[in-house]
């Protein structure tokens, strides 16, 4: 691969979650996960200037102890389904491990944003946030 197709992200935070295993983590957020914080570094604070509690946002993460070499999975785990393309599922272990996690505000307080939601375990590094977007009138 030359250097043109490489890209390089930026950490810009950190996930703080009770959750401490993969195992121990829903499969998505509406599935039962905790509150948590994303710790940000306090040079990217500036970026959530508008940002507001109870508003929702797209929590992008490197997860960070998936594996990089599946291309094949069961969706869920699930045994008795039968294997297809990990870009057809949204598991944790594929060529390029980022997360997408659905989240809402809760607070702030100092370079902390706290969410309700997120199935990232604790540690997991945040590469951005996005707003979700809401009704074309709206935006």
């Amino acid at each position: 691969m030359d250097d043109e197709q490489r890209l390089e992200l930026r950490v810009i935070g950190v996930v703080r979650s009770p959750l401490r295993d993969p195992a121990d983590a829903p499969r998505q957020g509406d599935e039962g996960a905790p509150r948590a914080q994303v710790v940000l570094d306090p040079q990217v604070w500036p970026g959530l200037d508008g940002l507001q509690v109870g508003q929702e946002l797209l929590v992008l993460t490197w997860l960070h102890r998936a594996r990089r070499d599946v291309l094949q999975t069961r969706p869920r785990n699930d045994p008795h389904r039968p294997e297809q393309g990990v870009f057809t599922t949204r598991s944790p272990d594929r060529p390029n491990p980022l997360g997408l996690h659905p989240v809402r505000v809760l607070a702030f307080g100092g370079n902390t944003v706290e969410v309700d939601g997120l199935e990232a375990i604790d540690g997991t590094p945040v590469v951005d946030l996005k707003p979700l977007l809401g009704p074309l009138d709206e935006r």
